[in-house]
C-alpha cells in the first residue's frame, strides 16, 4: 500500500476521523487524520495527499477557509466536504470551487466510497483525479 495514493481526513471528532480513516484503508488507499485544516496545513503530508475529506466546521480555519487556503497556493486536489450543519449556500459556494462533493452528517459509507471513487477511481478503473493538481501559472 506504499503506492497508494493518500487521502488526508480533516475532522475535530476523534470518532469521525478513526471511522472514516478505517473506511479509507479498506479501499485500498492510505489515509491521514487531521484535527484541524491548520494542522493539515502545516503537516508534511499535505504534499503527498491526492484527496481531502474535511468536516466543514472546525476550530480555527473552518472547511471553506482550507479550500481558499489550498487554492491560493495553488493545490487542486479533490476535495469532499462532510457537516453537521448543511448550508445550500456554502455547498453552492464550495462545489462550484471544484469540490467533488458536499455531505450531510450522518452519511452512509456507502455514499462516501462513491464520493471517493468520483475523486480517486476504484478497482474497476484507473485513479484519474486522485492526484494533486497544481495550478498552471
Amino acid at each position: 500500500m506504499p503506492d497508494a495514493p493518500m487521502i488526508s481526513i480533516i475532522d475535530d471528532d476523534p470518532s469521525v476521523l478513526e471511522a472514516t480513516a478505517g473506511l479509507v484503508r479498506s479501499l485500498g488507499y492510505r489515509a491521514a487524520t487531521f484535527a484541524s485544516g491548520d494542522e493539515f496545513l502545516e503537516s508534511d503530508q499535505m504534499e503527498k495527499t491526492s484527496c481531502v475529506i474535511t468536516d466543514m466546521h472546525m476550530p480555527g480555519r473552518n472547511g471553506v477557509e482550507l479550500q481558499s487556503e489550498l487554492i491560493a497556493r495553488g493545490n487542486l486536489m479533490p476535495m469532499i466536504f462532510i457537516s453537521a450543519f448543511p448550508d445550500e449556500n456554502i455547498r453552492a459556494r464550495v462545489l462550484e470551487a471544484g469540490a467533488i462533493g458536499f455531505l450531510s452528517k450522518p452519511f452512509s459509507d456507502a455514499h462516501l466510497i462513491e464520493h471517493i471513487q468520483m475523486a480517486c477511481g476504484s478497482a474497476d478503473q484507473p485513479a484519474g483525479r486522485c492526484q494533486s493538481r497544481r495550478a498552471s501559472s
